[in-house]
């Protein structure tokens, strides 16, 4: 399988697929998932045309199951070591959830070096998640220790919890469950490590990223549904869109935080819009 090895010694899998000399497309993906979440997008986007790579963040996935650098700078310093290693120039790098957060930072520091071409942060959590005295429309911190106290006493019964409920706004009246996406959503999380997981919730609700949206120079398109139920629209998107000096803030009513699975054929068509204008 193919791997990159970071400079600490962590190996990152990540999935390339399409010619190499077409336009590149890089999916980060959310907590606690891998790059198999974006299956819906790399198929549509690679029988476009187009380039794409998908990776496992470090303890997620078929990547290392490593015990240290679970923190956003370590998440962007990955991705730059598989994106140098691709050789990888002109790419639109698209977030969900905490790889919204994690593109954020990546094109921050590095998407100048790397021509980074645009970016689009989908569910995304900045510009910060958690409530502070800067931040007080933020969420307790009781949530993420709640998340944390569910993860370390039944893994299992969590990811199910979350995948059969919010994620995909399955517990809202009138949307029928699918069985097979809540399996596919538990096959991933329990693929990765707990440890990575658990000092991720810390990675995606405690880290401030107005700096970075405010450092980004690329077009940006924000993509949020209006009852995503994990990052709450109001203390994320409608925050971080006026932050970036070439935003764009799309906003897709009754869309849950999984839109980019269970709405697919709205979100691709968005997303092939933005990166072909």
């Amino acid at each position: 399988m193919p791997f990159v090895t970071t400079s600490d010694g962590v190996d990152i899998f990540y999935k390339d697929w399409g010619p190499k000399d077409a336009r590149p497309l890089v999916f980060h993906h959310g907590w606690p998932l891998s790059g198999d979440d974006w299956d819906a997008q790399l198929l549509f986007f690679v029988n476009k045309g187009f380039r794409v790579i998908a990776h496992d963040r470090r303890g997620h996935g078929r990547s290392t199951q490593v015990s240290d650098g679970h923190d956003m700078d370590h998440y962007a310093a990955d991705v730059a070591a598989v994106v140098e290693a691709l050789g990888l120039k002109g790419g639109v790098h698209i977030g969900h959830s905490t790889g919204g957060g994690e593109v954020a930072r990546y094109v921050a520091k590095y998407g100048k070096a790397h021509g980074v071409a645009k970016a689009v942060l989908i569910g995304a959590v900045p510009p910060l998640m958690v409530r502070t005295d800067a931040n007080p429309g933020g969420l307790p911190i009781e949530v993420f220790d709640g998340f944390r106290a569910a993860l370390a006493a039944d893994r299992a019964s969590f990811y199910r919890d979350v995948a059969s409920g919010p994620f995909y706004g399955f517990n809202r009246d009138g949307v029928e469950p699918k069985p097979a996406v809540i399996d596919n959503w538990w096959r991933q999380g329990m693929q990765g490590g707990a440890k990575a997981h658990y000092e991720g919730i810390k990675a995606f609700s405690e880290t401030d990223f107005t700096g970075d949206l405010k450092a980004i120079e690329v077009p940006t398109l924000v993509m949020h549904g209006d009852d995503d139920q994990i990052v709450p629209i109001d203390d994320s998107a409608r925050l971080s869109a006026p932050l970036l000096s070439k935003g764009e803030l799309k906003v897709y009513p009754g869309f849950s935080h999984g839109m980019a699975t269970v709405n697919a054929d709205v979100i691709n068509a968005d997303l092939l819009a933005f990166i072909n204008a």
